[in-house]
């Protein structure tokens, strides 16, 4: 099971694996507070879609589809030699929701609990499950 938490929400037992998916460390909560067992900035929104966003420059409906295009192209490109490094989170993921028994939590730093970066991602791994 996938779940998604404020990461300023206090950790829980249920929480299973606690994985940040933001791209900047959220203020405020320290490393040993935040409880977190992976930080995966790379499957994160790309600085210029996450600054567009905060800036209400566009609404959540154009973030998300720009956003899931973002992750369509992160996945494809991992076996890319442009980008080695790239699936590593995705395919983490993936293989902790096969292998790890736990639940996950995917901890974003927005205070809109429905419309955020970590909905959204949440959306695309079932899709691509």
């Amino acid at each position: 099971m996938i779940n998604i938490k404020r990461i300023y929400d206090e950790p829980s037992d249920e929480d299973g694996i606690r994985i940040l998916v933001d791209r900047l460390w959220p203020r405020g909560v320290s490393f040993d507070k935040a409880g977190i067992n992976f930080w995966f900035k790379d499957i994160a929104p790309s600085n210029e879609l996450r600054k567009l966003f905060h800036a209400a420059a566009i609404d959540f409906n154009e973030f998300k589809e720009r956003y899931l295009k973002e992750l369509s192209e992160y996945s494809g490109s991992r076996n890319s030699s442009v980008k080695p490094e790239s699936g590593n989170s995705l395919a983490e993921i993936s293989r902790l929701l096969k292998t790890g028994g736990k639940n996950i939590t995917l901890l974003y730093g927005l205070k809109d609990e429905i419309n955020n970066n970590a909905a959204v991602l949440r959306e695309f791994i079932l899709k691509s499950a």
